[in-house]
């Protein structure tokens, strides 16, 4: 073969190789993470639990039995966040292959004993007033009073205040309308929600839309608003969350299960 040619063959087999390279490069560094997210009591997979990739400020939400996949996620270490309804949310740290899946279990614990390991891995606080001892079924209530989206109640501030009912309670805040007339009576409406959208009412964690509104005020300890879906925590993020959301606790609500 002249010299000539094999010049030229060479040369084009080396542009054929160089133009494959990265993108066999490009394709090793991307990592996938794929998983499943369970009731730790049940062993059922949790509907619609949010997996949020903090560093990518990514979010995917699982399927119907729990599972799901995030797909051209960075090698290495990637810092999750994963709630769902109902449940404490719960942070972990995965470590990514390059070109790898990476199977990650998660376990969300809605027990007592769950809760209340999600509130003590909360950074401590300086506390100038008198210590006084919280009703264990408050400790996410003041999880998410520290963070400060919603806005908030005590029993000390409801009886303060003087109000007769929920809606004379939550009537006032930022962002809260309420609205007679119509043959309907009197409800609490958000703002910024649309017409004949009303919030949903969660009491002691568990959705009473019917029951909510009526709750007695005598028997509340503490009551969350959340007037839009920027506002409402990951837990109660559920498809009415554009009407906003009314957390209410009660004194005589979900008792401590014995162990």
């Amino acid at each position: 073969m002249a010299p000539w040619r094999s010049a030229i063959l060479g040369s084009v087999a080396g542009i054929a190789l160089s133009s494959l390279l990265p993108i066999g490069a490009l394709g090793a560094q991307q990592s996938t993470l794929r998983g499943v997210v369970l009731d730790r009591s049940t062993g059922q997979g949790v509907i619609g639990a949010q997996i949020v990739v903090v560093d990518e400020k990514r979010t995917v939400v699982a399927d119907s039995q729990g599972k799901f996949k995030i797909y051209n996620l960075p090698p290495g270490r990637s810092h999750l966040v994963v709630r769902a309804l109902g449940f404490p949310p719960r942070q972990l740290n995965v470590e990514l292959s390059p070109g790898a899946i990476t199977d990650q279990p998660v376990q969300l614990d809605s027990t007592d004993a769950g809760r209340l390991s999600s509130a003590q891995a909360l950074p401590s606080m300086s506390v100038t007033a008198l210590s006084t001892r919280v009703n264990y079924r408050l400790a996410d209530f003041e999880r998410r009073r520290q963070d400060g989206r919603g806005q908030y109640l005590t029993e000390d501030e409801i009886a303060k205040s003087g109000a007769y009912s929920v809606a004379d309670a939550v009537k006032g805040m930022r962002g809260v309308t309420y609205e007679c007339g119509g043959g309907g009576g009197c409800f609490v409406r958000m703002a910024r929600a649309p017409m004949r959208c009303l919030p949903e009412y969660i009491v002691d964690d568990r959705e009473m839309n019917d029951f909510g509104p009526s709750t007695p005020i005598r028997d509340i300890i503490g009551l969350e608003v959340y007037t839009g879906p920027t506002e409402v925590p990951g837990e109660y993020a559920g498809r009415y969350a554009g009407c906003g959301v009314i957390v209410i606790w009660t004194r005589s609500g979900p008792t401590r299960k014995k162990r």
